[in-house]
């Protein structure tokens, strides 16, 4: 027999409880917590949680990202995860050598102010598209900020390096639902940019009129 802590099911306050359990069953929760990435107490809280009826962040998270799957699943290709609060997705620039975009979400157990992070990067070791990659995401930041200061949102939101643009997503408390539409519109609405961009770089502030109008027409259904 085992002798265990275990951790409550309130995804706002975890408890340390006592439980014995048989060898057998600890073998099996410990195959079964590593083929899915993650640690015994989380996996029996999660087993009980869906005994019981109760909602667990996992189970929230699993939600979130199956709606995200069924918005964006035409649009992206979205990778295997091992981690519950974790979904990356890829797609492919019509650029030259067609240079990969990664695009990962990672998710809060808890959300505040912000319900999780979006990063986007480039794996690539050529200057120049470092350097058109940057130079798109600073007019993106840019105008985001321009934008979203509009609606009282003044904190800053994005950061940005030579290869990876971070963003904190806002909770602006949907529903699990409308979060994965949220997560997907503004991804759609990014990588759409995005493309554009890539496609003719040069002509950027040509067509920014019609990117910001883009961004526009998400904000209003959703502010994320």
């Amino acid at each position: 027999m085992w002798y265990i802590n275990y951790k409550g099911v309130n995804p706002l306050k975890r408890s340390i409880y006592s439980l014995v359990l048989a060898d057998d069953v600890i073998k099996a929760v410990d195959r079964e917590a590593s083929r899915l990435g993650t640690s015994r107490s989380n996996l029996i809280n999660q087993i009980l949680a869906a005994e019981l009826s109760c909602v667990t962040p996992e189970m929230r998270m699993h939600d979130i990202f199956d709606s995200l799957t069924e918005h964006i699943g035409r649009s992206f290709q979205i990778q295997q995860q091992r981690s519950a609060s974790l979904m990356t997705m890829k797609t492919a620039l019509e650029y030259k050598y067609r240079p990969t975009i990664s695009y990962r979400v990672e998710l809060a157990r808890s959300p505040d102010i912000f319900i999780g992070t979006l990063r986007v990067s480039v794996r690539t070791m050529n200057e120049k598209l470092m350097d058109m990659f940057r130079n798109f995401f600073m007019y993106w930041s840019d105008m985001e900020s321009e934008q979203l200061s509009r609606l009282k949102y003044g904190e800053e939101l994005s950061d940005l390096t030579t290869v990876t643009f971070v963003r904190k997503l806002l909770n602006t408390g949907l529903d699990d639902q409308n979060t994965a539409c949220a997560i997907g519109s503004y991804l759609d609405t990014l990588n759409r940019s995005l493309q554009t961009y890539f496609a003719n770089p040069s002509c950027l502030m040509d067509y920014s009129p019609w990117l910001e109008e883009q961004y526009t027409s998400m904000l209003e259904k959703y502010t994320i």
